[in-house]
Parts: structure tokens; C-alpha cells; sequence
């Protein structure tokens, strides 16, 4: 290991995830090469240049070939890696082929094909992780379908609702963040345009129809051909910032609320494996959750910072491009992160049942008020049924008895009959909680 290697000392969140692999520098590496390799076999496939063009560059474009950060140190002259790499990769390809190395293409054409790459096997990764998760949380979801539990509006309880509804909007987020997702991913496109867009130097080369250039290159490559060469045109890596952003937002919204329940006051849920602490033995961290929580927090920023890149000038552009590597790759890293730990919490996540009906006593039933006011109402008439439920919430909370017990006492001759424990029962005021739940566990 080199003292500046990268080793996420201070990123566990992606550490060691497979998105980090995909997009460190040798997979960026790879990707370069990958997108050089598959810029000749193009040209030879359109016959703009030899047979044994193909099979010579992509023999050479060998990572272990080269060293990444040689190439790194290389690329302050020029300011991109590719101008280095395309120096080394020539050389590797010899005399013979050697020229058919990169013709016609800018060193743009090849780092924004590549990060296309970089990102479409990322962006694999995180969809199969959001799937999971998704599953994970349709099981959780059908499991607690009548699980009664607080509902909590403006950090208080407010009404009741169900856990299984709970879980399954986490799954709707989780299938909203995957939708969007796949939908980028399969519209990445390849970069061709030469110096300027024009594809001139590719005619200037002997094609008779340079415009064919691009898709052939794409398929080399499965991406999506691009209409235009989009040197300035950056709506890719803008949809990218957009979907990932709503990706961690996703999972995060996930985060923050397991955070809030595993609380010690609340313990209604917990992590199945939490993380210790450096100084009381007795904790058992939502390090899984907490990691969730501040991909979510850092991923806007670095989307914004690719937002602000659309603003490229000229037909290529000095900074807006070269501005997006880092947090692009960022990106895709805190989202992979993310994702896999998502995975992780929500296939181990414990519910402790208990705890969300002993909260749900916490106010003595004055979490069904809102019920008592509608079922009271036309039996003492609304003025009388709002000032008997005032009176009895003000002696709930100063005696500390339940509002049905206080209710039933009154002795109101217009409540004979009905069945106060019932009304005052939480568990049976989720309102159309399973039904939502089961509307919600249909989508796929």
C-alpha cells in the first residue's frame, strides 16, 4: 500500500462495498481502455480501419499494462488522464496498429464514455441491492400488516397506525428510488464527437457517413447511442445527480426513521447486528442506519455540484467538465454504499411489537381522541362532546388514568350501550392501515 492509496479510511460507508470496486481507479482504468478498445473495433466494423486493428488494441488495453497513478501525475500536463494513456497505449499496440489508437476522438469522447461505463456497472450493483431491500421490506411490510404502533406527526403521537403501512411506504420509496434508477441506466449513452462535435475528423479518415460512427461505437460498448456528441449537452450526468440523489434520499428517509424508533426511549425497532461503542460496553449502535444517513446528507451537495456543470460553454468546455469526475464518483460510491447497507438493515431488522403497543398506551388513550370526538359527537352534540373530551384529556394527564376509565365514569346516559373500551382501544383506530398496506404490496 502507498501512503496516498485510497483506502476509505474515513468513508466506512462504502468501504469495502462493491460499488467502491467499481468505481475506483483501476475500474476507471478499465473503463478507459475498455471505451479505447471499443473506438477501434468500431472503425474497423464501419471499414475505417484494418482487421487486425481490433484484436491489436484490445490485446494491449491490458490494465496491469499500466499504472494508474503514473498516468495520474502524468495528466497535470494536459489536464485529463487519457491524453497519458493514449501515449502508453500506442506504444503497447506498436508500430502497425499503433495509429489506429484513438483516431479521431477527443480525450473527452473517452473520459465521458468511460465514466458512462463506470456508472452503468455501478448502477447494476445498486439495482440488485435495491431489490433486495425492497423484498426485505415486503416481508416486513405483509409480516406487520396489524401491528398497531404510534403514529407521530411533528415528533408526537397523533393517531394510530400500523407498522406494516410504515414499512411498506419505506418499500414504495425503495421501488420509486429503483424505477428512476433503471430508467437512467438505460439511457447512458457513448460520447463521439471528435474536437468539436462534428465527427469531421472521422471523415477526414475515409468514412462516407461519419454519423453511423456513434451508434456502431455504442453497440460496442451497450450503451445507449447518442443522438448528439454531448460535450455540453450534459443531460446524462444531470439525470444520474437526479436519480442518485433520490436514491439516498430514499434509503435515508429509511435511516431516519429507524434511527428515531431504536431509540432507547422508544426501542421499538432495532438492528439486527448494531455496532459497539469505543466507551460504554453496553450499547448497541444503528451504525447501519446512521452510515444511510449521511450518504443521505453529503449526496445533494454533490449533485448540485453536477447540476452546476450544465452551464458548459462552447462546444467544449474548460472546468464544467473536468468539475464532475469527483462527484460523480462520489456519488455512485455514497449511493452504493448506501444501498448495501440498506440491504443489510432491513433483512436484520428486529420489531419489537411490545414496545409499539406499550408507547401506544402512553398517552392513556388519548391517542384516540380524534375518534372519541367523531363517535361523541352526534350522540352529546359537538359543543358538549368538545368540552367533556378537554376536561378529560386536562385529567388523563394530571391523574395519569386512562381516558376510558375517566370516560366510563361519567355516567352519561347517551353513552349507554356503546362500547367505550373498544373506542378507546388503539389497536382497533388504524383507520384503512392493512388495506393501504395491501394495496401497497401489489406493486412490483
Amino acid at each position: 500500500m502507498t501512503a496516498d492509496c485510497d483506502t476509505g479510511l474515513l468513508a466506512p460507508g462504502r468501504a469495502g462495498s462493491p460499488a467502491e470496486a467499481a468505481t475506483g481507479d483501476a475500474a476507471l482504468l478499465r473503463a478507459l481502455l475498455d471505451a479505447e478498445a471499443a473506438l477501434t473495433r468500431a472503425q474497423v466494423s464501419l471499414g475505417l480501419a484494418p482487421e487486425g486493428a481490433g484484436p491489436a488494441v484490445a490485446a494491449a488495453a491490458d490494465a496491469a499494462r499500466f499504472d494508474p497513478r503514473d498516468l495520474a501525475l502524468r495528466a497535470r500536463e494536459g489536464g485529463n488522464p487519457v491524453i497519458p494513456l493514449v501515449a502508453d497505449l500506442t506504444a503497447a499496440v506498436g508500430e502497425e496498429y499503433g495509429p489506429y489508437v484513438h483516431r479521431g476522438a477527443t480525450s473527452q469522447d473517452i473520459v465521458d464514455t468511460a465514466m458512462m461505463l463506470v456508472a452503468v456497472r455501478t448502477l447494476d450493483l445498486v439495482l440488485a441491492d435495491l431489490g433486495r431491500t425492497a423484498q426485505a421490506l415486503a416481508r416486513t411490510a405483509a409480516d406487520h400488516r396489524d401491528t398497531a404502533m404510534p403514529g407521530r406527526t411533528l415528533t408526537q403521537h397523533a393517531v394510530p397506525t400500523t407498522f406494516g403501512l410504515k414499512a411498506a411506504g419505506w418499500r414504495a420509496l425503495v421501488l420509486d428510488a429503483r424505477d428512476r434508477v433503471r430508467a437512467v441506466r438505460g439511457t447512458l449513452p457513448a460520447q463521439l464527437g471528435g474536437a468539436a462535435g462534428t465527427l469531421a475528423a472521422f471523415t477526414a479518415y475515409g468514412a462516407d457517413d461519419a454519423t453511423a460512427l456513434p451508434a456502431a461505437y455504442a453497440r460496442e460498448l451497450g450503451l445507449a447511442a447518442p443522438e448528439l456528441p454531448w460535450h455540453t449537452l450534459r443531460t446524462p450526468v444531470a439525470d444520474l445527480a437526479g436519480c442518485l440523489a433520490f436514491a439516498a434520499g430514499a434509503l435515508g428517509r429509511v435511516a431516519a426513521d429507524v434511527l428515531t424508533l431504536s431509540r432507547t426511549e422508544i426501542a421499538e425497532l432495532a438492528e439486527g447486528s448494531g455496532g459497539g461503542s469505543s466507551a460504554m460496553p453496553h450499547k448497541a449502535n444503528p451504525v447501519r442506519s446512521t452510515l444511510i444517513a449521511a450518504a443521505a446528507r453529503r449526496a445533494p451537495h454533490l449533485a448540485a455540484a453536477l447540476y452546476a456543470s450544465m452551464t458548459a460553454g462552447d462546444e467544449r468546455p474548460a472546468g464544467a467538465w473536468h468539475a464532475e469526475w469527483e462527484p460523480l464518483r462520489d456519488l455512485l460510491r455514497l449511493v452504493g454504499g448506501a444501498a448495501r447497507d440498506a440491504v443489510e438493515l432491513t433483512e436484520g431488522l428486529k420489531v419489537h411489537a411490545g414496545a409499539m403497543r406499550r408507547n401506544l398506551d402512553t398517552t392513556h388513550g388519548l391517542v384516540v381522541s380524534e375518534r372519541l370526538s367523531a363517535e361523541l359527537a352526534p350522540l352529546l352534540g359537538r359543543a358538549r362532546a368538545k368540552s367533556l373530551l378537554t376536561e378529560l384529556a386536562r385529567r388523563t394527564y394530571a391523574e395519569g388514568r386512562p381516558l376510558g376509565e375517566l370516560l366510563a365514569e361519567e355516567d352519561l346516559p347517551e353513552l349507554a350501550g356503546v362500547d367505550l373500551a373498544g373506542l378507546t382501544d388503539p389497536a382497533r383506530y388504524t383507520g384503512s392501515a392493512p388495506t393501504l398496506t395491501d394495496r401497497a404490496l401489489e406493486r412490483r
